[in-house]
């Protein structure tokens, strides 16, 4: 059955739309509203935007990137503590004998000039007959000096009265020539007797006496080769081994293929087994100039301070050299934060206005932060209230 639609209902149907029409264009011409402090923006929780009184906004302190030169790469090679070569000595002995007295033994610590050894040697006995015998060598040619010079007086006078002839006394003056070179042989003769003497540390009149083997530097006694009564007649054979310690250094074979980026003077970082929570400084001193025919690898050398005597030799650890670097944008430590495993900080991208930005880091120094990725130098970065954000 069908309905028909009369007049009053109809206009009852007209009013009703009306209605709905009205409430619609009400509800459109509304003003959007402005978002809360701290809200997120158009529901991206990666976006906070706050207005421009709110006191939450005074807490968040923001900073411009600053662009810095920073290490992105080194030259890493095995290193080997060393002792300094340059302050190591091999005690010798300075004649042939017999040992009495050891003094030291290894590990020990020596100072420059304090004994380390004594012997009993013919040859000291015998540098001291040498010293007696220059001696009397130089009274003797005192002695004919004068005999000549009274000789060649006396032929020149009788030349003036005319009882010799002239070669006469041309002959006592070549003598009297010879005389004084005579005095000055053996007086050269004693100086270097009583030399040898100085330095063995003997007096210049007694027989017998023991021959004193002092330190020649200050340091540690890495070896010893000498006992008590042993007799040593090879003076190049050494008898102990004094190091010192206060600075050394660390060898490494760097491939020949880097060898280009490594620099002489340039800062190097060593990490050593013994202490993988530290890393100790140096510098490069040396560049070898023969290549290894069998690794392909060229020799370097840096020096290390090591006034707390922590390196030992025969150390191993890890050096890094040639650090290369470039300009990067850098932010405090205090910007950086984690989300998800990632780093990320707040970026400040309006007036008020925060978005949460991923970033590559790269290396930390002097409380900042290379930026690999992410920033740009004209960027700005918050600084103090990231947790107020991260919060959000």
């Amino acid at each position: 059955m069908k309905r028909i639609l009369t007049a009053s209902s109809l206009a009852g149907l007209v009013f009703l739309l009306s209605g709905c029409e009205h409430t619609n264009a009400a509800a459109n011409s509304t003003p959007s509203a402005v978002p809360a402090s701290g809200a997120p923006n158009g529901g991206n929780p990666g976006i906070l935007t706050f207005s421009p009184d709110s006191p939450q906004l005074r807490q968040i302190r923001t900073e411009a990137v600053r662009a810095a030169q920073v290490p992105v790469g080194s030259i890493s090679a095995p290193g080997k503590i060393e002792a300094n070569a340059n302050r190591l000595s091999h005690v010798v002995l300075p004649l042939a004998g017999r040992v009495t007295s050891v003094e030291v033994k290894v590990g020990d610590f020596v100072h420059q000039g304090q004994t380390l050894l004594t012997l009993e040697s013919p040859d000291a006995d015998a540098a001291i007959s040498a010293l007696l015998q220059s001696q009397a060598g130089l009274t003797q040619a005192k002695s004919a000096a004068a005999k000549a010079q009274k000789d060649y007086d006396r032929e020149k006078d009788l030349l003036e009265h005319g009882a010799v002839a002239q070669k006469d006394v041309l002959n006592a003056e070549a003598v009297v020539v010879q005389a004084k070179t005579g005095i000055d042989q053996a007086t050269a003769t004693l100086e270097q007797c009583k030399r040898k003497l100085t330095l063995l540390g003997l007096p210049t009149e007694n027989f017998g006496q023991q021959v004193t083997v002092k330190a020649p530097i200050s340091g540690k006694v890495l070896e010893l080769s000498v006992v008590n009564g042993e007799f040593r007649n090879d003076l190049s054979a050494s008898t102990m081994t004094i190091a010192d310690l206060s600075s050394v250094w660390v060898s490494s074979d760097v491939p020949e293929t880097a060898i280009r980026f490594v620099k002489t003077g340039e800062p190097v970082r060593l990490e050593l087994a013994a202490y993988p929570d530290e890393t100790f400084r140096g510098r490069v001193t040396l560049i070898g100039d023969v290549v290894d025919p069998q690794s392909r690898t060229i020799k370097v050398r840096a020096e290390l301070a090591n006034a707390d005597g922590r390196l030992k030799p025969e150390m191993f650890g890890n050096i890094q050299l040639a650090e290369q670097t470039e300009t990067r944008p850098t932010v405090p430590i205090a910007a950086i934060i984690s989300a998800e495993g990632q780093p990320m900080l707040w970026r400040e991208t309006g007036h008020g206005e925060f978005t949460k930005t991923p970033v590559k880091t790269g290396v930390e120094n002097d409380g900042r932060v290379a930026i690999l990725e992410g920033l740009q130098t004209s960027d700005r970065v918050v600084v103090d209230g990231v947790m107020l954000l991260q919060a959000k």
